[in-house]
Formats: structure tokens, sequence, C-alpha cells
């Protein structure tokens, strides 16, 4: 939406805060009624859907009445704060900052195609996501004569590559420098990012030996998350329906009205697979989950041509029956790992997974699933993924028909590994038996396609030396 203003310049009205929503909820006042304020000091946290942003003051002035309390879903267009008389006129609308640890965006690219155009790729760029798209453009927002426009993770990138962020050409929305533009000017070219460059980077500081540390503490229990607390006499309580699992409620209702939701199960014999695990975890000195080989065997599937249907997004605008739908098949694999958080459901991104040996996949996933958890994931961590894995076996549970991530095309849940008994050249074995559940939109995938894919993955968990390199050179 167009960012509208106030016509008192004493009224700061709530912005679009970026990702054409029109209503946020008010988290926390920063500020009271009565202090004095200087331009860009922090008024208020604000939640829209997954994003949780710090709105920063458009001018200096004393605070005389604060619209709003905490918790209340404070609508875009509306007075957010008063300020006493005698300002100048109101400046443009400050640019709107994730909070510390917050979750930005939406989902899902196009980059992958040979059609996606300049304007949809500066489009992509400026869109993220957790568990579903939100579309939308940051409406009235413009980098301040000096000023660079930037998230701070797009910052926190460009310090830790040592370049000079003032030297960069945005490319993004509204002229805001993007991750790829930072890239770029690290390695000197122009040209599009080689798949390496590409790649989901822990921050500098974390060394592999901290990843493998993040990767070895336990997952948390879901008990973490507090109980409602019942008032004295009160037999029920109301929770409404707010910020994070109100995005979830929304996309998950989405991606069952619009995605055709079919599901193949069966179970993998990784006995083989358990012992080549533990070898090159004590050869490496780095703890390994089954799960870094199920996304290395995804991605093989993923990258054959075969299979390619999968690896890919639904276009579409429900409603709008002037609208050509169309199905976008990607080339590189932007795996989404669906993360069990305090929050929610968080869908950090593992950018080029197909190009990703196993001990990096395992890497990557230690470092997302913890940035997701105590939301410090950036927005570049949180946008584009093209298919997603949900390891329900990481607290309990063999089966299961996960939802589709729409606009993707397909979701693998992964249960609990289990010694059961196994047929092997007409004996009778003790294995360890992996269970897997396959589910596709069945408007773009066949029911045939899903099943083979499926024995693929398995017949590469059963013959585990080929996952040790990445699927993409």
């Amino acid at each position: 939406m167009a960012h509208a203003k106030s016509t008192d310049p004493n009224v700061f009205i709530l912005p679009d805060l970026g990702e054409g929503v029109h209503e946020a909820e008010l988290i926390k006042w920063r500020v009271k009624e009565g202090d004095t304020v200087a331009e860009h000091d922090i008024l208020a946290e604000m939640e829209t859907d997954k994003a949780l942003v710090e709105v920063p003051s458009p001018r200096a002035g004393k605070i005389k009445t604060l619209h709003g309390t905490e918790g209340e879903i404070l609508k875009v267009g509306n007075p957010l704060v008063t300020y006493e008389g005698g300002g100048a006129a109101a400046a443009p609308a400050p640019e709107v900052k994730p909070a510390k640890g917050s979750q930005n965006g939406s989902h899902h690219g196009r980059s992958e195609t040979a059609a996606e155009t300049p304007a949809a790729a500066a489009a992509r760029e400026d869109d993220g996501t957790v568990v579903g798209k939100m579309s939308g453009a940051i409406g009235g927002v413009s980098a301040e004569p000096g000023k660079v426009l930037a998230t701070p993770a797009v910052r926190r990138l460009a310090r830790d590559l040592g370049v000079d962020i003032t030297r960069c050409v945005g490319t993004g929305i509204a002229g805001r420098v993007t991750e790829k533009d930072v890239r770029d000017a690290a390695s000197g070219s122009a040209r599009p990012a080689a798949p390496a460059a590409r790649r989901e980077a822990a921050p500098a500081q974390a060394s592999d030996r901290e990843l493998v540390a993040a990767a070895s503490r336990p997952a948390p229990a879901p008990a973490r998350r507090e109980a409602p607390t019942f008032p004295a006499g009160e037999a029920s309580i109301r929770v409404p329906f707010r910020g994070v699992r109100r995005t979830i409620t929304n996309r998950l209702r989405e991606s069952v009205n619009q995605a055709v939701h079919f599901n193949v199960m069966d179970e993998a014999d990784v006995s083989t697979l358990d012992g080549l695990r533990k070898k090159l975890a004590a050869a490496s000195g780095e703890k390994l989950s089954f799960l870094p080989f199920v996304a290395a065997a995804v991605c093989r599937v993923l990258t054959d041509a075969r299979f390619r249907a999968m690896n890919a997004t639904v276009d579409e605008k429900p409603g709008d029956a002037n609208y050509e739908a169309a199905i976008v098949q990607h080339r590189a694999v932007h795996l989404g790992i669906a993360a069990d958080t305090d929050n929610g459901l968080m869908v950090p991104v593992i950018r080029d997974c197909d190009a990703l040996g196993v001990l990096e996949i395992g890497r990557h996933i230690a470092h997302v699933a913890e940035a997701a958890r105590n939301r410090t994931a950036s927005r570049e961590q949180l946008m584009g993924s093209t298919f997603t894995i949900s390891n329900v076996g990481s607290h309990a549970g063999r089966f299961a028909t996960p939802i589709i991530n729409y606009p993707e095309v397909g979701i693998l849940g992964v249960g609990r590994a289990r010694p059961a008994p196994v047929v092997r050249n007409g004996g009778i074995f003790v294995g360890n038996l992996l269970p897997l559940s396959l589910a596709c939109d069945h408007r773009v995938v066949d029911g045939a396609t899903a099943a083979l894919a499926l024995a693929e993955i398995i017949r590469l968990l059963q013959e585990p030396e080929q996952l040790l390199g990445p699927a993409r050179g």
C-alpha cells in the first residue's frame, strides 16, 4: 500500500512497515508521554505477521499522546504518536528497522528461472518469508541524504566482508542495498554471484567449531513454551490469534485452500548410513544427525531432471481471473528447514543447498535453526525456499501428513528412526528404519512422480556413499 501522511505535522501515523500489511500488533512502547525524543529515537516495537520491527521517530519533539496499548492491533494509517505543538513540518517517514532478533518477511523468490525479469529479481530481493508468502513493497521509504538504506543484517554482512556499504549501488526496492549487492561489491564483480558466493553464511565471528557446538546442543523441549495462566475462579481463558500464531494460521489456511495435498509414505533402512554417519563424525570431530544426509538426498533428487517439477513454486493470484497462473521451476535448491521455536514455526533457508557437502549442510542447519530459535535470523535467512524439510521425528512420531509451505509444491516430513526387523537377501535382520512422509501439490506433481522421487531418496539413503559430495558441482 502507498504510504499515507498526516496533514497535521504533530501527528505521526503508523506507516506501512515494509511488507504491504494493513495492521500491526503493538508489542512494547519504548517511550512514554512527556518524554522528549530526538529524530530516529525508537518509539515502539511492533510485530506484523513474522516481522518484529522498531518504529523510529520521524522528528525531534516532546511526546504528547501515545495512541494504543501494548498488545493492541493498530491499523496502518492511523495515529501512532502525537507530539506537542510547535514542531517543524513532519519529516519523510523514517526507515522502519527490524528489531534485534526479528523474523522478517515473506517467501519464495523466483530467482532460478530464465523468465525472471530484473524488476522481479529486485522485488524478490526485498521479499522474505517464514511459513508462507507476503507480497508487497516498501511504500514511501527512501534513504535520507548521505544515508544508505539497508537492513541491519546487510550492514553486518558488509562489515564482515570489509565492504564500504556507502559505495554499494542498491538494487532493491527504493534503492535498498541487498545482500547480493554487498557480495557483488566484495567480489568486485557486477555479475550475479556464483553459487558459492550466494551461499548462506554464518556470521564471520562464528568458527566451524562454534557451529559444531551449536549442533551438539539438544533441541529445546516443547515444554519451554509458557502455559497460559488462568485467573482465579475462571474455567477457561481466551487467547487471540496474534503475531506469529496468526501468521501461521493464515499461511496454513492459504496452503490448504490453494494446494491440492496428497501424501506418499515409506521407510528407509538407514543401517549402513548410521555406520557411515558415525565414521564421518569421528573423523571430523563434528556431531552429525541423519538430517544432513536426508537434505543431501533431497537435493540430489530435486536436481534430477526427472523430478524437477518438485523443486518449484506456484505463481498465482487467487480470485484474479485475468492473472495467468504458472508453475515456476527453480535450478538451485534453496532448502527450507522447518524449526519449532518458542515463537512458533519458522522456516529458515539454506540457499544453494545442492552445492554443499554433508558436513557443510550440517553446519548450516545448526546455524539457521539456532538463529530461528533465538530470533536473530536475518531477512535473507527467511526468504526464497523452493522445498522444505520438516524433522518431526526430532520430538516424537513416525509418519506425518505435513502441510506444504505454499507456494512451494512439496515438503518432506522426517520421522524418528527406530530399530525394526527388515528382510535382506531372504533373511530377517534388525535394521534401523527412518520413516519418511512426502506431501506434494497434486496440481503440479503427479502421484507417480512423487512415489518415484521418494523411492530415489530412500535408495540414496540406503547407498549413502554418494551423498558425501555436493549434488551440484
